[in-house]
């Protein structure tokens, strides 16, 4: 009887350390030096994969595979629990079931052939064999997408990067565009080579005529090999900052990285923010400079720019930088100022970036994807206009340091007369700043609704600035 136990407690065990570990993976792209070196919470990491595992390893080699069970009886409901309050659930892609494939089968093995009840093993196995089957598929998706990119030959790609506000200048770009052209553009934060690979093989048209191709980094070099797989005839490179700092370590490092795109050997022209300080080219444009007047309310941002006037109904004073990177581009493209401005008429705020919702007498500015330091610092201005209380809901900047936070945290006690902190991450940096009266500490997001209807009423004004996932 024993023996089934351990057999069924072995492999329920296996499944569970797998699931964490193809969890987290999928979490920071798949690279396992980010999940142990730049996981927000690593404690985690000892919790729910070190401790179980190497428990469970002792207990059976010091009694002779009789007892690792009740290692298991201990994890499992500790495991389940994690399971069920992460709010970024395993998505089971081909490449997840690979890998439990693998992992099941190799645990069978060990199990019935060689009488081992190993964790180590089998994980280990079933990660690089699964790495060894995806860099095949890579390759033969990277080929077969190449090949379907060379035989469009009228197409124009425009490669769009920057620290802040790439999707939002994407979006911008391509309804601007589409009054004079068939555009696509990559879909929703699709930034990676593995995501236009799949995008090119998938749902680009074949009568696009020019394709949008949003960049994203979080190492040198990403940048370059999404360039020389799309190889752009234009680039529009955005505001540098310090998002990512933590990866890059400098931010001569981002600077650089972002660069990458203008080494596309088809580059017509691009378009550069002043805060990359490049000199100009014949191909090679500085932008940002030439912004005049920024308007920006609760309804629209206007600004001039080559001295004409400019308006859209988004919101937020940044945004009138990403605007102006896409009408430079515009312009190159051939559009006319009539064209142009048809196109910024067009042009809706970004889900989750500054968008305003109106409902039970309350304003919600939704900003919970803006998670730079410019972009919060302007939903903060944006919120300052409104004569009523002012409630924001944060977690604070992700992926930056202390310094930036106590910025935030300083202004938001100056700005808002109730502050709720999401989250574990920069907690105590707020709780440093800002009297407790008006701080609240939001543990579990599940939590969310009942503490805004514990906390506002009609006639407030709620900004989300920014958003973290559980697991940061």
């Amino acid at each position: 009887m024993i023996n089934y136990i351990n057999l069924f407690s072995y492999f329920l065990i296996l499944g569970a350390l797998g699931y964490y570990i193809i969890t987290t993976l999928q979490w920071y792209s798949y690279r396992l030096e980010r999940v142990i070196f730049h996981h927000t919470k690593a404690w985690w990491n000892y919790i729910y994969f070190l401790l179980p595992f190497i428990s469970y390893d002792f207990i059976m080699v010091f009694t002779k595979n009789y007892y690792g069970f009740i290692v298991v009886l201990l994890y499992i409901p500790l495991f389940i629990n994690w399971v069920l309050k992460i709010d970024k659930k395993l998505v089971f892609t081909g490449r997840v079931k690979r890998f439990f494939a693998l992992l099941a089968l190799f645990g069978i093995f060990f199990v019935f052939v060689f009488h081992i009840y190993t964790l180590f093993i089998p994980i280990l196995l079933a990660w690089l064999v699964s790495m060894g089957i995806e860099k095949m598929l890579f390759i033969s998706f990277y080929r077969k997408a190449k090949k379907r990119l060379d035989s469009m030959s009228e197409l124009k790609v425009v490669g769009v990067t920057a620290s802040y506000g790439k999707t939002s200048i994407k979006n911008f770009l391509s309804t601007i565009l589409a009054q004079k052209y068939n555009v696509y553009a990559t879909p929703r934060s699709v930034n990676t080579l593995g995501g236009v690979m799949k995008d090119v093989n998938s749902d680009l048209p074949k009568d696009t005529e020019i394709y949008i191709v949003e960049m994203g980094a979080r190492a040198e070099g990403d940048i370059d090999e999404i360039t020389k797989f799309v190889e752009p005839h234009y680039a529009i490179v955005g505001k540098i900052g310090p998002a990512h700092i933590e990866y890059f370590k400098t931010l001569e490092n981002i600077r650089n990285t972002k660069l990458e795109i203008i080494n596309s050997p088809r580059l017509k022209e691009a378009w550069i923010h002043e805060s990359a300080n490049v000199k100009d080219t014949d191909t090679i444009h500085s932008f940002g400079f030439e912004i005049k007047d920024v308007e920006a309310d609760l309804e629209q941002t206007c600004f001039t720019l080559d001295a004409e006037r400019y308006c859209a109904k988004i919101l937020g004073a940044f945004n009138a930088i990403n605007l102006a990177g896409a009408i430079h581009i515009a312009k190159s493209l051939g559009l006319s100022s009539k064209q142009i401005r048809d196109g910024l008429k067009d042009i809706e705020s970004v889900p989750h970036r500054l968008q305003r919702i109106d409902a039970g007498g309350k304003v919600i500015l939704d900003d919970s994807f803006n998670g730079n330091i410019d972009g919060m610092m302007a939903s903060f201005e944006l919120a300052k206009s409104w004569e009523g209380r002012k409630i924001v809901i944060t977690p604070g900047l992700v992926e930056a340091d202390d310094e930036l936070n106590k910025k935030v945290a300083e202004r938001a006690n100056e700005i808002f007369d109730k502050v709720i902190v999401s989250g574990e991450l920069n907690y105590e940096i707020f709780k440093s700043i800002i009297p407790s009266k008006k701080l609240r500490h939001l543990k579990d997001k599940a939590k969310m609704e009942h503490i805004l209807i514990e906390e506002t009423q009609a006639g407030d004004l709620i900004l989300f600035a920014n958003d973290a996932p559980s697991f940061v």
